[in-house]
């Protein structure tokens, strides 16, 4: 193996290690005082594990309809791509997200790339479009979260002051701007002074396509349909969420507002630098169902329990379906091989 061909594995290598130490660093911190029999005890015993399976389907179901989403998003740059390859290329991604943080939206693009013979700057574009809507539904939750539940929230942020203060210094730091302004002149000035022209060219193309891919948005044809597939996959995913709290008896009474809580800080713990949000999700579920449940003894155990099963299940929904996915994605285009980009 030559030393070109080493150092991607050695960076990924180091990625996956640096990020797995941290994931079970916060995993150990969140469950460093959990009894383990226990919760074996109460996972054998005292969860009603179909509403487990409501909740895959529903995740299954979501996912489903983002392929259906991205085939719009596609078809509005003059591509065409099967709905089998963009669900597989979806669930990969999951897949190689629980390896290394964020990797799955670039070995989603990958693939489908591959296969349907489409541009991956363009299908990149594509993705991002997605996370930028995706993060203005879930901004929108935080909304509807903090005018129904103001009261419960602000017991959150008292309870964990350190989140109070990251969040406070995240919208009020000024260096933020500058630092962002110094990151903006190094790359124009890296740009102008060092970069060759053939490579010039080629990140010209590279940014060409994302931006075809960012603003593919705007000639989406069906935008009701659009939108309707943007607002069904955060409803299954904040369904698949709250049918859970139906698996235990402690969580069962629970109501909306308290999964609307629960979801949208999860959400925010899901997008901590770590593979799965394994440590971060867990602990912002743990805190806000505290906030609801009885302060007796023993009820943190369950809280922890309950967050366990639930991101448990959906992890391994991913690693199952993104295992028979990687596999059956090159023999279901064999006989695609030599298609030609439908355009």
């Amino acid at each position: 193996m030559t030393d070109e061909a080493m150092r991607p594995w050695i960076k990924n290598t180091l990625k996956f290690v640096l990020f797995l130490g941290l994931s079970v660093l916060l995993f150990w911190l969140v469950y460093r005082d959990q009894d383990w029999d226990e919760l074996m005890q109460v996972l054998r015993h005292d969860v009603d594990y179909t509403w487990v399976a409501v909740a895959c389907l529903m995740g299954m179901a979501s996912h489903l309809c983002r392929a259906l989403r991205w085939q719009l998003l596609v078809e509005s740059m003059g591509y065409r791509i099967r709905l089998a390859n963009g669900f597989m290329g979806v669930m990969v991604g999951y897949f190689a997200n629980l390896a290394i943080p964020r990797m799955g939206e670039f070995t989603r693009c990958g693939v489908v790339a591959k296969y349907e013979k489409i541009p991956f700057p363009n299908l990149l574009g594509n993705v991002v479009t997605e996370r930028v809507i995706d993060m203005l539904i879930l901004l929108a939750l935080t909304l509807l979260m903090v005018l129904t539940q103001f009261k419960q929230l602000g017991i959150f942020l008292d309870s964990n002051p350190e989140i109070r203060t990251n969040l406070f210094r995240l919208f009020h730091s000024a260096w933020m701007l500058a630092v962002a302004a110094g990151v903006a002149v190094l790359a124009v000035a890296v740009w102008k002074l060092f970069l060759k022209k053939r490579l010039q060219g080629r990140i010209r193309h590279f940014l060409h396509g994302l931006k075809d891919g960012l603003l593919s948005v705007r000639d989406v044809r069906h935008k009701g349909l659009f939108i309707a597939y943007s607002l069904f996959i955060w409803l299954m995913y904040f369904l698949m969420f709250y049918v859970c709290f139906f698996c235990f008896g402690f969580t069962s009474h629970l109501g909306i507002g308290v999964a609307l809580t629960c979801f949208v800080l999860a959400s925010y713990g899901m997008v901590a630098p770590v593979q799965g949000g394994i440590g971060a999700w867990h602990f912002m579920v743990i805190a806000s169902l505290m906030i609801y449940l009885p302060a007796e003894p023993g009820m943190e155990d369950m809280a922890r329990i309950f967050a366990l099963l639930t991101h448990g299940a959906m992890t391994l929904l991913y690693i199952v379906v993104g295992v028979v996915c990687v596999i059956a994605m090159p023999l279901y285009n064999r006989d695609f091989s030599t298609r030609q980009p439908a355009r």
